[in-house]
């Protein structure tokens, strides 16, 4: 809950920890939040780039997960009192969903066929 630099670091090595093979790089947002990717760096192995900034493509899938939250958690509301378990089940709908550009496969399925890993066994996805 903290958008401390070691807050931040500290969560996304944790999230990211039980598939570090697969992660080669993250490409952050411009935010002092992130000052500590050279630790996420070493702690998951990989190579951290930051977009331009108002280079809003330069981060096109973020910007599209965003874009799909929204649904669940409109811009004008308040995050502050959101519980977790509500986050994990618009994640799980989200990850549930048939996509075009994934060949009408949910993330869930390309993920598990890309890494043999089911994703909703991770920690972060549990309901």
């Amino acid at each position: 809950n903290s958008k401390h630099k070691d807050g931040v670091s500290a969560a996304i090595s944790t999230l990211l920890r039980p598939v570090k093979g697969f992660v080669y790089s993250i490409t952050y947002d411009n935010g002092k939040e992130f000052s500590g990717h050279e630790q996420v760096n070493k702690t998951i192995n990989c190579k951290s780039y930051f977009a331009k900034p108002y280079h809003s493509w330069e981060r096109g899938q973020n910007e599209n997960a965003n874009g799909l939250l929204r649904q669940y958690f409109p811009k004008t509301m308040s995050l502050v009192n959101v519980a977790c378990n509500e986050v994990k089940i618009a994640m799980n709908k989200l990850n549930s969903r048939p996509r075009k550009c994934l060949g009408f496969k949910t993330p869930y399925q390309v993920f598990f066929e890309r890494t043999g890993i089911d994703a909703r066994q991770l920690g972060v996805v549990r309901l």
